[in-house]
């Protein structure tokens, strides 16, 4: 397998998307995304505007987050805050299932909860982050199967927030889980190329990536003759 340095940005969704982070790791996220043409840049709500403004008419995509970071506000709740999201500019979702009525076996309501954003955002793709750190395997199944069910693009490792994140051993889980009938997205701690190429060769097919490790793997890559990675 190869992937060229632009294929490789167009996988990767910078992401800022920590209570701690200020307007400047904003802008330095965006201007890391511009200069490699990224697929898309997260943060948080209050962010998006700042982050629009930033993005101008570069072709990156504005990601928003709904129910960041625990999943457990109400589907009213996440539901207005997605249309809001849309409304400033985001064309990507990112949205936390509901991980405590998921461990509590409230298959139901997850289901509903995962429709109704996708309801809300129409056209635009919803990834639903699982939280794998929080899940047994059986739980991480119903989740993918709860989000297909529910007709969202992706299923996501992580937010990011919990103490592991996209682990090689659930970017496989999940795809054996799925089967190429959704895509995955590995977030949390991908902080080198190697491991991104290997989560690649395990079916994931978009990443959730910070600036710092952003910015290494995409200088790694540029090292590569021709820019072309051969893996």
């Amino acid at each position: 397998m190869d992937l060229n340095i632009v294929e490789l940005a167009q996988m990767m969704d910078l992401s800022v998307v920590q209570a701690q982070h200020t307007e400047e790791d904003v802008r330095q996220v965006a201007e890391l995304a511009i200069r490699y043409q990224c697929k898309a840049v997260f943060t948080l709500p209050s962010q998006t505007h700042f982050l629009r403004q930033l993005i101008g008419d570069e072709k990156v995509v504005i990601g928003g987050v709904v129910g960041f970071p625990s999943g457990g506000a109400t589907m009213n709740t996440k539901s207005c805050e997605a249309k809001e999201l849309i409304d400033l500019g985001c064309r990507e979702l990112d949205m936390v299932i509901n991980i405590g009525k998921l461990r509590s076996g409230s298959h139901e309501y997850v289901r509903e909860d995962i429709q109704s954003i996708v309801a809300v955002a129409g056209s635009i793709p919803v990834k639903v982050v699982l939280e794998c750190h929080y899940l047994t395997r059986e739980e991480i199944r119903a989740g993918c199967e709860l989000s297909m069910e529910a007709g969202a693009a992706f299923v996501k490792t992580a937010t990011g927030w919990a103490p592991t994140g996209a682990t090689l051993e659930n970017v496989s889980l999940i795809h054996s889980f799925t089967q190429g009938k959704i895509k995955i997205k590995a977030a949390g701690d991908v902080r080198g190329l190697e491991t991104l190429l290997e989560m690649y060769r395990r079916g994931a097919r978009r990443f959730g990536i910070g600036y710092d490790s952003g910015k290494k793997i995409l200088e790694q890559a540029e090292k590569y003759p021709g820019d072309t990675i051969v893996f």
